[in-house]
């Protein structure tokens, strides 16, 4: 059975291989460096609500179009947004900000199949490593609202739940959209998961599912309902 072995300067290099101290000194110095340019990039941004999606909704498909009414929506309510600054959903969320005149956000991660930022980012922040990426997805976010994707989604949404349950985050609304996709997970949280209890009934109250744009709305001014002068602290 043949396989496909990485590349010594691709990540899954890095993730199965040990290498000599000199090597992983450098890994170290890397990531490093990474998570000092997020830093530099997003800290002045202020409030922010990043949004997740599959990359591979087209600009016809209901979802894309939903993208775009919840990025303009959060620009109304006076937050940036954020997203993974890819195609499909994260490129719907981009740019309803984009039009409502909002500041959109892409943190990019560098793929092999060279992923290019959306063209509705105001500012891109590009990444090598997925971790780097995602602990300033959530440094730098107010709100999850996550809106139907696939394996890359999923994992955004269990990181946050597993930070949320583990008191690491507080207080993090973390919104789904889109009912019939969503339904059966939910479903499935209720029926196997936490009849097995696997989790707390409490648990599954950090999870709210709407199909509404207005209901978004209200979930996340009930969290911040003093955003504009929580603006001002970022105003320097």
């Amino acid at each position: 059975m043949s396989s496909i072995q990485p590349k010594p300067k691709d990540e899954s290099y890095f993730l199965q291989e040990r290498a000599s101290r000199w090597t992983e000194f450098r890994r170290v110095v890397r990531i490093s460096i990474e998570f000092i340019k997020g830093f530099r990039a997003l800290h002045f941004i202020g409030p922010t609500v990043t949004v997740f999606g599959s990359a591979r909704f087209k600009e016809d498909h209901p979802y894309y179009q939903l993208g775009v009414q919840v990025g303009a929506e959060l620009v109304k309510m006076g937050f940036n947004v954020m997203t993974g600054g890819g195609p499909g959903v994260m490129e719907a969320a981009n740019r309803g900000a984009y039009e409502a005149g909002g500041l959109s956000v892409g943190c990019n991660i560098i793929l092999p199949f060279e992923q290019r930022p959306n063209r509705f980012c105001k500012l891109v922040v590009s990444f090598y490593y997925f971790f780097v990426r995602k602990v300033m997805l959530v440094k730098y976010s107010s709100a999850y609202v996550i809106l139907p994707g696939g394996f890359g989604t999923l994992d955004e949404m269990a990181e946050a739940l597993t930070l949320i349950q583990t008191g690491k985050i507080h207080n993090f609304p973390l919104v789904l959209m889109g009912s019939s996709y969503w339904s059966p997970f939910m479903e499935w949280l209720k029926n196997q998961v936490l009849a097995e209890a696997a989790i707390k009934p409490e648990d599954l109250s950090y999870i709210q599912l709407t199909d509404s744009v207005e209901e978004l709305r209200q979930i996340i001014e009930e969290r911040y309902p003093n955003l504009k002068s929580a603006q001002k602290d970022f105003s320097v």
